[in-house]
């Protein structure tokens, strides 16, 4: 049976306040093209459905409009699991009229029977743990529990409900779990929201049931795979970069060939295409507005890493036009300044009575040199303002 695994979709995300619609868009239509080219008969999406609880009318829209696409254009089976970004009642409220169109979606899980599926329901080939993520929130209040005791206690109920799964699935069919948290041994990205209870690791790979068969995990946005059990453990990751540190690595979805239990899925990692490319420029100001005005920047995103000696009065304005004219999209500019200097030392604030003096005090113990006349009409100018205010 040819199985398709991805996860972490944040439809609705924003970068910057830089909506990416458009991106998810683009990807949706590129996963359904290639669930009809490979023939895939089940998709799994492992959690981090949107990107809020909340997600807009027209994340929502994407979303419904992809499902409909899917029921209409293919064959395949769907299982889709609530991630910690996504509100698991929004997401399984038109559960029953979902699974009418082969999509079964997974929000809540209070019990194990509430999770275990076959496919396909009339000649099952592979079974499915569609265990969506488990919110230690849920957990019984015990006074005086450390950190590390309840961190303890939430990883014993996760190792329970997935043995509990398992138990529930027919022993000739191969298995698949799927899960949305945080194993030891993972490599973040920065941009994900923690799921770890004071620090402390959510499961271990050895704590997976014995008898599986692959398991489909969510959470990471980094396509990897965990070591430490005898069958497949891997993050799909998400399909695009959400943050500008996830650009050197490719994004991929695992399309896996599943036959009999007990023997390992033929793996295949596809790569998905860059829908718009994130870029990093660090240096200088002659050097980042060098590389501004030689290098290709259509429908780029562009994130600045600046390094000054000094501040300067619109540098930012003037980076983003720059871009700007050949075609690139700055959503933002990192001001790198020296570490402050050791000089005189400062007169006694109540030595100084002027808001102004006070300031082109501050400016030459921090930079070594008296501030420029345009900052001090500037500071000037502020200076009223906030005095009239008052």
């Amino acid at each position: 049976m040819k199985i398709m695994h991805t996860a972490d979709w944040h439809i609705g995300q924003r970068l910057h306040e830089r909506p990416r619609l458009d991106e998810h868009k683009q990807f949706l239509e590129w996963l359904l093209d290639s669930i009809q080219e490979h023939q895939v008969e089940l998709l799994l999406v492992s959690g981090d459905i949107f990107d809020t609880s909340l997600p807009s009318a027209d994340a929502t829209n994407l979303y419904y409009q992809f499902l409909y696409r899917l029921f209409d254009e293919t064959e395949a089976y769907t299982v889709i699991t609530a991630g910690n970004h996504d509100s698991p009642r929004h997401l399984e409220a038109p559960q029953k009229f979902l699974k009418m169109g082969r999509i079964y979606v997974v929000g809540l899980a209070a019990e194990p029977t509430e999770c275990v599926f076959t496919f396909p329901p009339d000649n099952p080939r592979v079974a499915v743990a569609a265990v969506p993520y488990l919110s230690e929130s849920e957990l019984q209040h015990i006074s005086f529990e450390t950190e590390l005791e309840k961190s303890e206690r939430y990883r014993e109920r996760l190792k329970t409900f997935y043995q509990q799964c398992v138990a529930l699935m027919p022993a000739e069919l191969p298995k698949i779990v799927m899960g949305h948290l945080f194993v030891q041994g993972g490599k973040e990205s920065n941009s994900e929201r923690t799921i770890q209870i004071g620090g402390a690791t959510a499961i271990h790979a050895s704590d997976f049931p014995e008898g599986v068969d692959y398991v489909a995990l969510g959470h990471l946005h980094r396509p990897q795979a965990i070591n430490g059990m005898g069958y497949p453990i891997r993050y799909s990751g998400s399909p695009i970069p959400l943050r500008f540190n996830e650009t050197n690595y490719r994004k991929k979805v695992y399309l896996l060939d599943v036959s009999d239990a007990g023997t390992p899925p033929m793996h295949q990692e596809i790569d998905i295409p860059v829908f718009r490319e994130l870029c990093t420029v660090a240096g200088d100001l002659n050097t980042v507005l060098t590389r501004a005005v030689t290098e290709a920047w259509d429908g780029k995103y562009i994130q600045v890493k600046l390094k000054l000696d000094t501040p300067e009065m619109g540098i930012s304005d003037k980076i983003r036009e720059a871009f700007h004219q050949h075609g690139g999209h700055v959503l933002s500019v990192e001001v790198d300044l020296p570490e402050q200097r050791q000089g005189q030392d400062l007169p006694p604030i109540e030595d100084m009575h002027q808001p102004l003096e006070i300031f082109e005090q501050f400016y030459m113990e921090r930079f070594n040199k008296s501030p420029d006349e345009c900052l001090m009409q500037t500071f000037a100018e502020l200076s009223e303002l906030v005095a009239e205010e008052q």
